[in-house]
């Protein structure tokens, strides 16, 4: 059965997955079943985000890469996003004022 459990109901609610949660390291993991895996399009090393809402369920997707055009280089980019974290206080005292 491969931990594959179709809904046999006249709503489509999908395909439903069951894993157990193992240990990875330190931290706890959870195998994609390879049909999962295909259907989001991800593969080792892909970068996913879950995102829960107000019932507690979560939502599993792959995190889509933006392209930066071709004058903007990732380093200054970054390097902003670190200042910028680095002095959102004095940004929010600012914007209250």
């Amino acid at each position: 059965m491969d931990g594959v459990i179709k809904l046999a109901n006249n709503k489509p609610e999908g395909t439903r997955y069951s894993r157990k949660i193992g240990r990875m390291g330190n931290s706890l993991g959870v195998s994609l079943p390879k049909q999962l895996a295909e259907r989001l399009g991800v593969s080792q090393g892909d970068e996913v985000e879950f995102i829960e809402n107000d019932r507690g369920e979560v939502i599993l997707k792959k995190v889509q890469q933006a392209k930066l055009p071709d004058h903007v280089r990732p380093e200054v980019l970054e390097a902003f996003f670190d200042v910028f974290n680095e002095d959102r206080g004095i940004l929010d005292d600012l914007k209250d004022r």
